[in-house]
C-alpha cells in the first residue's frame, strides 16, 4: 500500500509546488507509481505537470465535496509513472461548502484511502494556508515533508506550521509525522542562507535533508513549458538536485522501514 505525503507550508512561495512536480517526476523515473493531489486553488502543480485546467470537468474539488470519486478524477500526465488529480479555480470556494458537511476534516482521507493501494505515493500539493482544506491534507497524510527557504520569515512560518502539525496530530491523525524538512532556493554565497539552515538544523537536527536544492532558472522556466526540470533541462543544477534529493528521501525511507 503507497504513502501519502503531504507537501506543507503555510507560507507561500517556499518551492511547494516545485517540490511536488519534480519530486513525482523523480520518483516515476525511478519506476514508482505516483500520484500527485493538488488542492492549491492556484493550480501550480497541474500546470506544472502540463495540464490544461480548463480542459478537466472532474478535479479535487468535486472529490471533496463528494460529487465524483477520486478514482474518477485521475488523469495520466506525459511523465512516466506520475497522474494527477487536478485542481482547479473553485476549489477556493470549497471552504464554505465544506464549513456545513459532517466529517469535513476526513472527506480527502476517506477518498484517497479508496486508491491508495494503487501507488507507492500520493503526494498532496497544500494551499499556503491554514485552512479546512489543508487540515484535509494533514488529516489524510501519512507524514509532512516540509520546503523552506532560506530567509527569515520562513523561519516564522516553518514555527507556525509545527504547531498546526500538533495540533491536527493530537487532534485528527495520531500516526502523522515529519517526513524532513528541504531548503530550497538556496543561495550559498548568502550569510543569510548559512544563519537559517543553521538554526532550523539546530531545532531539527533530524528531519532537514541533506541535499538543498539552488536558485536555478531552468527551475523557474520549466513550470511556464509544463515539464517538471527533468524532462525540461536534465543537465541543468535543478535537474541534479532533485535527482539528489529523490534518491537520498527514498533512502530515508528504506532506513525508517528498517527500524
Amino acid at each position: 500500500m503507497g504513502k501519502i505525503i503531504a507537501v506543507s507550508n503555510q507560507k507561500g512561495g517556499v518551492g511547494k509546488s516545485t517540490t511536488v512536480v519534480n519530486l513525482a517526476a523523480a520518483l516515476g523515473g525511478k519506476n514508482k507509481k505516483v500520484l500527485v493531489v493538488d488542492i492549491d486553488a492556484q493550480g501550480n502543480t497541474t500546470t506544472g505537470l502540463g495540464v490544461r485546467k480548463r480542459t478537466i470537468t472532474e478535479t479535487v474539488y468535486e472529490v471533496i465535496i463528494g460529487s465524483c470519486r477520486a478514482q474518477n478524477a485521475i488523469i495520466p500526465t506525459a511523465f512516466k509513472g506520475v497522474s494527477l488529480i487536478p485542481s482547479a479555480q473553485k476549489l477556493a470556494g470549497a471552504e464554505i461548502e465544506l464549513a456545513s458537511f459532517e466529517n469535513r476534516l476526513m472527506r480527502l482521507k476517506m477518498e484517497l484511502l479508496t486508491v491508495k493501494e494503487r501507488y507507492d505515493f500520493i503526494l498532496i500539493d497544500c494551499p499556503p494556508s491554514l485552512s479546512l482544506i489543508t487540515l484535509n491534507a494533514l488529516t489524510a497524510c501519512d507524514s509532512v515533508l516540509i520546503p523552506i527557504q532560506c530567509e527569515f520569515y520562513s523561519l516564522e512560518g516553518l514555527v507556525q506550521l509545527m504547531d498546526t502539525i500538533k495540533r491536527t496530530k493530537d487532534g485528527y491523525n495520531s500516526k502523522m509525522y515529519i517526513e524532513g524538512i528541504l531548503f530550497t532556493m538556496y543561495v550559498g554565497r548568502y550569510n543569510l542562507t548559512a544563519q537559517v539552515v543553521s538554526e532550523v538544523r539546530k531545532y531539527f537536527p533530524n528531519e532537514v535533508y541533506e541535499t538543498v536544492i539552488p536558485r536555478n532558472v531552468a527551475l523557474s522556466e520549466a513550470p511556464s513549458h509544463g515539464k517538471p526540470i527533468m524532462y525540461y533541462d536534465r543537465a541543468s543544477r535543478g535537474a541534479e538536485a532533485y535527482e539528489d534529493f529523490c534518491v537520498e528521501f527514498l533512502q530515508r525511507i528504506k532506513s525508517r522501514n528498517k527500524k
